[in-house]
């Protein structure tokens, strides 16, 4: 299992280690010819400046904390980086300090050590973190102007520095570039070996995918340069591949067995691998910058030209989640990724692809409120309903995740974090779901309870006119109450709907007799005062003797209830009092304001009729009765 993690391992970094081409041949300082360069446009000349004057200078972009331990975000270079628009490739120079790592950048891209980056020939490294030249090349990469950054990095093992702090270094270069240059000196040696170690490892984490899936994050290309000072014996190839091989071990130290796990890692993508000689430019090494080209070493100045033409057949823009970043995009991978490995007192690459697969999870949580907006537009909603479109939603998003996830763990352990959140969000959609659902069956029941009390405080009171209501109220609750909250709230509706019936039926029978005796005595009136109908008044008077005495000393209410005839009385009352034409209940009101207004009509209309006669006697009646006598 270890060989294989690591040889996946390695597939990523040396996938990392630059595909030149199916035969991608070696540059040695021996006149060897080098891999297709196709795209440069001469010898020597291969990008072109932005013409960004203003920003004619290198940049700190990352910087070491007081305690050299871990690192910084400088906004001053990140600022220039921010904006360039073109999509971007990164070209990084890392190796040992004082191996001319600043030197040989300022060769690439055609500057003196007074225009470019600083170098320097004391003991101490004069580079401090990483550093960008704020001035763009532009090639054209595929049909597609590229802007191409150059970065300077930290050597390793200067003094007063740990051993993470160059992890931190080395991690945050292999990320960020499209060509990532290991500039050794005169040999590949067992540290150098071993300090790949970190870089393996987040290969293996980092670009480790399973084999057929889309690539959503292009690894660096290695190449491997080496500068030496003789050209004669092994190639730079031979020597690579021959640094590469797992030396004997015969007493198991277990510090030997790591580096060889390495070597094994590497081994299987060395014949892919790019290795490039360079010669020393010349023997007064601390008077370089003083020199021009025609000063310098005329093998070095051709072989420095072809490595130009080498790095720029390998530049490719930088690809994250499947599309290449500018400018701006850079600026905050490199931020993720720098705030990554400063987490704990120990860089994980672990901890590097956790960041990003931070971001590709918040957008697979994204994906998931918005399906689940759409296939809930609003709550609440049955359960069944909810967890259905959760897993629907769910399932989506954890596809999504699976194609655009970075690292190479397995995928039940990289998607166990979004499986945490999307539970989560289940769990506080369900309380959602809960508060709504019982919100609205709290309003209906509310509503119906309202509409309980004005049933039972009808007018005329009518069991046909309950009923209907009672059915039309529990059809509102259907329609209004739903989710979780629905079986106990109409279980605590049918209770009380329960209860109010038994006591609107306990009180009907009552009621209907009082408005019986009150219509009698209504009946008094009108057949005295209105019609004057002696008829209508005495059978008023009947009904009323009838119902105040007779019933009290013949029946109890409860058998005059049972009677037939009071029973063919209720048919006709309910008959009456509410059918689909009217609701006397709601009219009734009106119905006898209409019935005094006609009343008074009528009498008015009647006294027009008759002669007027007045309250006292006049001159004329007197005359009239004299004459009579």
């Amino acid at each position: 299992m270890a060989k294989s993690s690591r040889h996946a391992l390695v597939w990523l970094l040396l996938v990392t280690l630059t595909l030149l081409s199916s035969a991608s041949r070696v540059a040695t300082g021996q006149d060897e010819e080098i891999a297709d360069v196709s795209r440069t446009p001469g010898d020597g000349e291969v990008w072109r400046s932005s013409g960004d004057t203003k920003h004619r200078r290198a940049y700190p972009i990352i910087q070491p904390d007081t305690k050299h331990t871990k690192l910084k975000v400088s906004q001053e270079g990140l600022n220039v980086i921010r904006s360039i628009k073109n999509p971007i490739a990164i070209v990084a120079v890392i190796g040992p300090y004082r191996s001319g790592k600043s030197f040989l950048l300022n060769q690439l891209l055609t500057l003196t050590c007074d225009e470019g980056f600083g170098v320097g020939h004391a003991r101490d490294t004069q580079t401090k973190g990483i550093w960008v030249w704020g001035d763009p090349m532009e090639m054209e990469v595929n049909g597609q102007t590229t802007s191409v950054l150059f970065l300077d990095t930290e050597g390793f093992e200067s003094v007063g520095k740990s051993s993470v702090y160059d992890d931190r270094i080395f991690a945050l270069a292999t990320v960020l570039s499209s060509v990532l240059i290991y500039n050794l000196a005169e040999t590949v040696k067992e540290a150098d070996i071993a300090k790949l170690s970190f870089a393996v490892e987040l290969a293996e984490e980092f670009y480790g995918r399973v084999k057929g899936r889309d690539e959503v994050f292009t690894p660096a290309k290695l190449l491997w340069l080496i500068q030496r000072d003789f050209l004669e014996g092994k190639t730079v190839q031979e020597m690579v591949r021959g640094a590469l091989q797992p030396v004997p071990n015969p007493e198991k130290d277990k510090d030997v067995d790591q580096v060889n796990l390495i070597r094994q890692s590497l081994n299987l993508m060395a014949a892919n691998s790019t290795a490039f000689g360079l010669t020393q430019p010349h023997l007064a090494r601390t008077r370089l910058c003083e020199l021009s080209d025609s000063d310098l070493d005329p093998k070095y100045v051709r072989q420095r030209n072809q490595l130009r033409q080498v790095v720029a057949s390998l530049v490719q823009p930088k690809i994250v989640s499947g599309k290449p970043v500018t400018g701006e995009e850079f600026a905050d991978l490199l931020e993720k990724t720098l705030n990554a490995l400063n987490k704990g007192h120990i860089p994980t690459a672990g901890s590097v692809v956790d960041a990003f697969n931070r971001a590709v999870q918040d957008k697979c949580l994204a994906l998931y409120h918005e399906a689940m907006r759409r296939l809930l537009p609003s709550l609440p909603a049955e359960e069944a309903a909810l967890v259905g479109a959760h897993r629907n939603a769910s399932g989506r998003a954890m596809e999504v995740f699976e194609r655009e996830r970075f690292g190479g763990k397995s995928a039940e352990d990289a998607i166990r974090p979004l499986r945490d959140e999307l539970r989560e969000a289940l769990i506080k959609l369900k309380r959602e779901n809960e508060f709504e659902s019982a919100k609205a069956c709290e309003g209906a029941h509310r509503g119906c309870e309202e509409e309980l009390d004005a049933l039972a405080n009808m007018r005329l009171p009518s069991v046909a006119k309950f009923d209907a209501r009672l059915d039309a109220c529990n059809h509102t609750v259907e329609q209004a109450c739903r989710g979780p909250s629905k079986t106990a709230y109409s279980d605590r509706l049918k209770k009380t709907w329960t209860r109010e019936r038994s006591q609107f039926l306990k009180e009907y029978n009552q009621r209907l007799f009082n408005w019986l005796v009150i219509g009698s005595l209504v009946l008094v009136v009108i057949g005295r005062f209105v019609v004057k109908w002696v008829v209508v008044e005495v059978l008023a008077w009947a009904l009323f003797v009838f119902l105040e005495t007779y019933t009290r000393i013949f029946w109890s209410f409860d058998s005059l209830y049972l009677n037939p005839a009071w029973r063919s009385f209720v048919n006709v009352w309910e008959a009456v009092v509410y059918n689909p034409f009217i609701d006397l209940d709601l009219w009734s009101v009106p119905l006898l304001w209409v019935g005094l207004i006609l009343v008074i009509m009528c009498r008015c209309y009647r006294c027009r009729k008759r002669p007027h006669t007045p309250l006292l006697p006049t001159h004329h009646d007197t005359l009239h009765t004299r004459r009579s006598e």
